[in-house]
């Protein structure tokens, strides 16, 4: 049996890696292919080409690079055409993946889809539209599933892996001792994404807040987990010209997260990792302003990180476009420190939405799933 997967993203990458680990214990004779990153590389799949070299988002970035991204699809088909998976396998990226679903449909191919679109935030009618492409869809939040059976889809919740990737590997005294922190030390994370523009946007506003903390509490360290394919020279270049002591690190970076006060954060799935690790965060997003513009007139939601769906309610604090303030990114930081009895209360609610994520197994009742899909 050949699977084929299409990831265009970091999270895609973590999900897709989890999927195919499973899908070789279960099925170790089954052939792994198609578009990711490093990650499912590592973990048994076949990869045609590497995302980071397409990692784009936002209306206009999309436009200036329509060629690149037209000439992959077209290579990608071709790629479906002379391997003849039995079933393509999308994670999210949805933009991207669905043009290509159409396509390897018209072929004869499966489409199994892996966290579908968020038609249940915006573009309702995608729901209908991606219910006569994909054979099965699974995702990975309680809250999706509804505007999927709706439009007719064969969808399924099974519980979200990252409960189960999303530990630490060493105790919070290994921890501190590994990154030479002290117990009375705060520590303090930046993670402004894995997106090129997601970078350019939010992390000259969070150095600028980590030096407003530095002057408030001079205890504070900061610390800037690498995502995986960042441009670590830029970071490090806007590191040095900001004045402010960070240190960047490349691994271990959930036993960080474990020790950590607080984060400011991109919104997406780290900020659920973090919830996972009992992590609060002041949860931050900004887009061009044509971007932004496109959005509000089609997404409404109230929420826009997931404790906060999850819950439906104000759990972390949301700054969005011009709230992204160096200042206002500070105060609602400083609330979170240890010691700060908003903390407690924060964490408290963290807990009981990770508890909405299902049950430990996910990868594996997700790649049992796959398999039956696609005909093993």
């Amino acid at each position: 049996m050949k699977i084929m997967f299409s990831a265009g993203e970091v999270s895609g990458d973590i999900h897709g890696a989890s999927l195919a680990r499973e899908i070789l214990k279960i099925s170790p004779e089954t052939e792994l292919i198609g578009f990711g990153g490093d990650l499912m590389a590592g973990a048994g799949v076949r990869l045609f080409k590497n995302f980071k070299d397409y990692n784009i988002m936002g209306v206009l970035e999309v436009v200036k690079n329509i060629q690149k991204i037209f000439r992959l699809l077209n290579e990608l088909t071709e790629f479906v055409r002379t391997e003849k998976p039995d079933m393509l396998v999308l994670i999210d990226y949805p933009d991207f993946n669905w043009r290509l679903a159409k396509r390897v449909k018209a072929l004869g191919v499966k489409v199994f889809s892996y966290i579908p679109p968020s038609a249940w935030a915006w573009r309702k009618g995608r729901a209908v539209d991606c219910a006569k492409i994909a054979d099965e869809f699974v995702a990975i939040f309680p809250f999706e599933t509804k505007v999927y059976e709706e439009a007719g889809a064969k969808i399924s919740f099974l519980g979200n892996p990252l409960v189960d990737t999303v530990k630490p590997s060493m105790t919070q005294a290994e921890a501190r001792e590994y990154f030479k922190v002290n117990p009375e030390d705060h520590i303090v994370l930046l993670m402004p994404g894995s997106r090129k523009q997601e970078i350019n946007m939010l992390l000259q506003p969070m150095l600028d807040a980590a030096k407003i903390l530095s002057n408030q509490q001079p205890k504070t360290k900061f610390f800037l987990p690498l995502a995986v394919g960042v441009d670590t020279v830029k970071i490090n270049s806007a590191i040095k010209s900001s004045n402010i002591e960070v240190t960047t690190v490349s691994d271990k970076r959930y036993d960080l997260m474990s020790i950590a006060d607080a984060a400011m954060a991109t919104s997406g799935t780290v900020v659920l990792e973090a919830a996972l690790l009992n992590l609060p965060c002041v949860v931050l997003y900004k887009m061009a302003k044509l971007n932004y513009c496109i959005a509000r007139l089609f997404v409404h939601i109230d929420y826009f990180c997931l404790p906060n769906i999850l819950l439906n309610k104000n759990v972390l604090p949301e700054l969005l476009q011009d709230g992204v303030q160096p200042k206002i990114i500070a105060e609602e930081l400083s609330q979170l420190y240890r010691g700060q009895p908003h903390r407690e209360e924060v964490i408290t609610d963290l807990k009981a939405a990770c508890s909405k994520l299902g049950e430990p197994g996910a990868a594996k009742r997700i790649a049992q799933k796959i398999l039956t899909a696609a005909g093993k």
